[in-house]
Formats: C-alpha cells, sequence, structure tokens
C-alpha cells in the first residue's frame, strides 16, 4: 500500500527539469580524473560509474599513502557516506517491523539518557534527519574525551542537553548516527559491523566493505595526506571515533554496488531486495533542510534532480551521488583532506560529463595561499632572533611598569591563538565541534606560522623579562656610579663620559682623603 502511495504522489508532481541523457564511456571517465589531477596534484583517487543496473566504470588512479598503486578493489575511506549505510540499516529493521521511524529512541535504546528530559522524545527519524535537537554546541564529540566503541559513545552524551526542540530545526551532527548505529547493535543483537556485512554488503556484493570504530584502525590503503603548497603528505588521521556516522571503508568496485542497489529499488545482483523500495524512497526523500535519511536531496546545475551525500575527514574525502532523470550513479573517493574537496569537485566533474557540460579546470589557490604563509614563517625565524638580541638595550630604557607589561603583550597573541585556534576554527564553521589537532591539519601551514611565531614571541619576552628584572634588582642607589649599573640606551650619550665631565669640577676636598 505504500509503494502506491509513493508512486501516486509521484505521478502527481510535475515533472522536473531533465538534462541530455548521454551515453559517456570509461576514457571520457578517466579523462576528467587525470586531468583533475595533473591540475592539482591529488595522489590517489577511485572512482565508480554506474548507470541503471549497468557498472560503466570503475577504476583507480595514483597512489595510496604507502605507496601502493590506486585500484577499483583498493579499499578506502568513505567518511560520512557512512551515515547513507547506517540509515539503510535502521531502513531494513523497520522493514522487519522491529524498529518504527516515529517512535522514541529511547524505546529501543534505554541506555540514551543526556542530561535533559526532552531528550525522552527524540524520535529515531529525527536522528537519521539530524533533527534530534543534539549539538555540536551541547554534545561535542571530537573535542570530548576519546571513546572506543558505540557503547561508550552513547554512555558519553549522558551530560548533553539538546540546543532545540526534537524536530524543530537541522543541525549536522554525527553522534546522531552514532546513536543510530547502537539502536542498530541492541535491536539486532550483532555488532555494528557485523551487521552491516552480513545484512547489508554481502547481500549486495559488497565483499571488500567493512566498518571500523576508531581513525587508528584505518588500514595502510585508507592512510591519506596533507596538501601543503601543492605537496601531498602523507600522514595517519588524527584520532577520533566514527562508527555509524564516518566509519565505514570500501572500494569503488563496491561502491559501484551500492549505487546500483539505490538506483534500483533495493534490489542485490541477484535482484533480490535487501530493502523494500518504499525503504529506498524514504531515505531519498527530501526533509530536513534538503536532508533525506543519511542523503541531501539537490539539483544538478542542470537544474535536475540529484540525490547526494559528501564526507570529509581530515586525510580523506567522498562522495556519492544518484541523478534519478537518468539512473546514473557516482561515486569518488581521493586520499586528500577535507580543505581540498577534492572528491566533491570530482564528483561534480562527472556529472558535468553526463549532462553534457565541460567540466571546469579547478584552480590552485591554496597553493599560493601556502607560499605565501610559508614565507611569512621563514621571515619570523630571523626577527625573532633579531628581538632577541635587542632584549638587553630594550630593559635597559627607563619606563614605567605598565608601559613595559603593554609593549610585552603584543608577543604573547600568537601562542594565545595557537592554543584557541581549534575554537575560532569551530566558530567559522558555525559551531561545529572540532579538536586541535584536527586544526591544524585543516590549516597547516597556517598553524606551522602560529607555533613559529609563538616560539618567537615566547623567547623575546622571556629574554626581555629575564634582562629587566635584572636591570630592576640592579637600581644603583644615591652615590652609585650609574654607567656601571645600566648600560646605555641606543643612541644616548654614555653616562661614564657625563660623570668623568663632571668629575672635574668637583672640589679636592671630595676626592683627596685626609
Amino acid at each position: 500500500m505504500l509503494i502506491r502511495i509513493l508512486t501516486a504522489l509521484a505521478l502527481a508532481i510535475p515533472a522536473a527539469p531533465t538534462a541530455p541523457v548521454r551515453d559517456i564511456t570509461p576514457a571520457a571517465i578517466d579523462a576528467v580524473v587525470r586531468s583533475y589531477r595533473e591540475a592539482t596534484g591529488v595522489p590517489g583517487v577511485a572512482v565508480a560509474v554506474t548507470r541503471g543496473r549497468t557498472v560503466l566504470h570503475t577504476a583507480g588512479y595514483g597512489r595510496t599513502g604507502h605507496g601502493a598503486a590506486v585500484t577499483d578493489r583498493t579499499v578506502m575511506a568513505v567518511a560520512s557516506l557512512s551515515k547513507s549505510m547506517t540509515a539503510l540499516a535502521v531502513l531494513q529493521l523497520a522493514d522487519a517491523g522491529r524498529v518504527a521511524l516515529d517512535a522514541p529512541v529511547r524505546g529501543y535504546l534505554p541506555e540514551f539518557t543526556p542530561a535533559d528530559e526532552r531528550a525522552g522524545r527524540v524520535t529515531v527519524r529525527q536522528l537519521l534527519n539530524h533533527t534530534s535537537g543534539l549539538s555540536d554546541r551541547t554534545n561535542p564529540s571530537f573535542s570530548a574525551p576519546a571513546v572506543r566503541s558505540l557503547r561508550e559513545a552513547v554512555a558519553a552524551m549522558r551530560t548533553a542537553r539538546l540546543a532545540a526542540e526534537p524536530g524543530s530545526r537541522f543541525e549536522y551532527h554525527n553522534p546522531n548516527f552514532q546513536l543510530a548505529a547502537r539502536l542498530v547493535e541492541v535491536v539486532s543483537g550483532r555488532p555494528f559491523d557485523a551487521y552491516l556485512r552480513e545484512r547489508l554488503f554481502r547481500p549486495l556484493g559488497m565483499t571488500d566493505s567493512r566498518s571500523i570504530d576508531t581513525a587508528d584502525e584505518l588500514p595502510p590503503s585508507s592512510r591519506g595526506h596533507l596538501m601543503v603548497a601543492g605537496t601531498p603528505l602523507a600522514l595517519p588521521e588524527p584520532p577520533a571515533f566514527g562508527a555509524g556516522s564516518g566509519a565505514v571503508l570500501s572500494t569503488a568496485r563496491d561502491m559501484a554496488a551500492w549505487l546500483i542497489a539505490h538506483n534500483d529499488e533495493g534490489r542485490g545482483p541477484d535482484g533480490t531486495p535487501v530493502v523494500s523500495a518504499a525503504a529506498i524512497a524514504e531515505v531519498h526523500r527530501s526533509a530536513a533542510d534538503g536532508h533525506g535519511l543519511g542523503w541531501q536531496a539537490d539539483t544538478s546545475a542542470s537544474g535536475t534532480p540529484l540525490i547526494e551525500h559528501d564526507g570529509d575527514m581530515m586525510t580523506f574525502t567522498a562522495y556519492q551521488a544518484l541523478l534519478p532523470g537518468t539512473g546514473y550513479g557516482v561515486a569518488v573517493m581521493a586520499n586528500t583532506g577535507t580543505l581540498h574537496r577534492d572528491a566533491q569537485t570530482i564528483g561534480a566533474g562527472l556529472i558535468d560529463l553526463i549532462e553534457g557540460r565541460t567540466p571546469a579546470r579547478p584552480g590552485t589557490p591554496l597553493v599560493w595561499m601556502d607560499l605565501t604563509t610559508l614565507a611569512l614563517v621563514l621571515a619570523a625565524v630571523p626577527l625573532g632572533a633579531r628581538g632577541i638580541g635587542r632584549a638587553r638595550r630594550w630593559a635597559a630604557r627607563r619606563r614605567p611598569a605598565w608601559q613595559s607589561v603593554a609593549r610585552l603583550l603584543p608577543y604573547l597573541l600568537p601562542p594565545a591563538l595557537l592554543v584557541e585556534l581549534h575554537r575560532l576554527v569551530s566558530l567559522l564553521y558555525r559551531g561545529r565541534d572540532i579538536s586541535w589537532l584536527q586544526t591544524a591539519y585543516l590549516y597547516p601551514a597556517f598553524t606551522l606560522l602560529l607555533a613559529v611565531t609563538s616560539g618567537a614571541g615566547v623567547a623575546v619576552v622571556a629574554c626581555r623579562v629575564t634582562f629587566l628584572l635584572r636591570a630592576r634588582r640592579g637600581r644603583p642607589g644615591p652615590g652609585v656610579d650609574p654607567a656601571r649599573a645600566y648600560p646605555p640606551a641606543d643612541g644616548a650619550p654614555s653616562p661614564a663620559s657625563e660623570s668623568g665631565a663632571r668629575a672635574t669640577t668637583v672640589p679636592s676636598a671630595v676626592t683627596d682623603g685626609p
């Protein structure tokens, strides 16, 4: 009955604009990816493009962080694309009558007990479309003490409060999907990774896909990069917990199977439904702020319907998109960090190709920003050395104490910014939670500049304060020659010469002994 209702509603809605249907070739797909890599230097990319039940192309390009060639079987992180998989696992349980989307979460997960009575009204659906009322501002996850399991992640929410009434507004929040994954564990009686493998990945033919809990479990092939001045630096992903929200590992070949299932009403490779067609329609349906359940409804540059979701890690990005009007599906994984959004930009280029547009060649403004920042780093070192070398003369100048303190404070601004950098970046990202180390990965050149200027500033302050204290302790008393107490200030006449000149006028009775 639900399927008939959804079908009738679809027929009643005026048709959306459609872009020209274009058959694309593997060579054309390769050309888009290779052109992008030549322009940006992104080290490794994996791509899947499908149409209907057909895999048009899966391929890998470049190398992983540990030097192996990327292929369509290379296991890579898909980041927040994981949310669409968590959502479909919940919808499987809903199909089986074991979960009701509009029932309170606490009915299935009694351990969900935040310090806010409104949490009892949060529904399963509200977790999956980010309208639970939970927020990074009231329930930080990345900057909070580390957790290692879904049970611990839910327990860590006991002190959390809601930032809004459940269902009242959209606010993207990773722990929503950690709660949903824990719900899957409790209702199914299986660990979350085991459930995904047995009930979702294996029936869809996604034999190389699995879920981990924390970033330190990433395999070598999922070791990504920072890009600094156009140069890739292979680094481990900063510590973070992501089960349910961002910790699925997959391959281009497996992602092709995933896209096909979504474009074929939830059927696996043998035609057997993994979930109902109504469940697939439900996860794609736009609700809060354009979001469905683990997906987002949007339009392409041609104005045609687009169902998509992207994923960001500090050393990886990912993107997936479905074009319902033409039956195409696109998935991209790139082993570079979130600031560059390489997977998303390559995905947009492939959609341009599908719809008959020429993909735009990317610019590289961040390269010039990094080069400028690194030049400032080099300049900070001699400037700091100069300040240290002049510390003794600075301390010798006579001034009130408050003026000395005021002159020292600007040197402490870079250290203060360095310590609080993650909070400042959080403000730039509209309150999204981020750890200090993640911020350093996000802006490596700027963080290096702050670190070097902080070191130089602290060294200058330490030297000046040391000489200032020595000068204060050695302040000459009455009858003490100031030339021996203080060195001359810059450009000042030598006190020794003045005292020598005055000595010729002193009466002999004072200078001669009895």
